[in-house]
């Protein structure tokens, strides 16, 4: 893909967009573990706070090592990456 074509956008919540392409995983942040890799995301200067001040109910983990707290649930950004991979029709 060249710099010109259009990449798909994953809408995380609240008009925030992320290149969908790029997601590695969505995480459930009430594991001990997300605690510490959203810390550590915190140190290294790679942390988005994506919330809007709600609370998180998301950790989307990017290829860039990025870490992106969404306070939309994961199955819900699941389902809209599913129908952003589906191909749209033409008109």
């Amino acid at each position: 893909m060249n710099e010109t074509e259009a990449q798909p956008l994953l809408n995380i919540g609240f008009g925030s967009l992320v290149i969908a392409q790029r997601v590695v995983a969505l995480l459930n942040p009430m594991a001990a573990p997300m605690r510490r890799l959203r810390e550590d995301a915190r140190d290294r200067g790679q942390l988005v706070d994506a919330t809007h001040g709600r609370k998180t109910r998301c950790i989307v983990l990017m290829d860039s090592g990025h870490v992106i707290l969404s306070s939309v649930q994961p199955e819900t950004i699941r389902q809209r990456f599913a129908q952003e991979q589906r191909p749209q029709a033409a008109f």
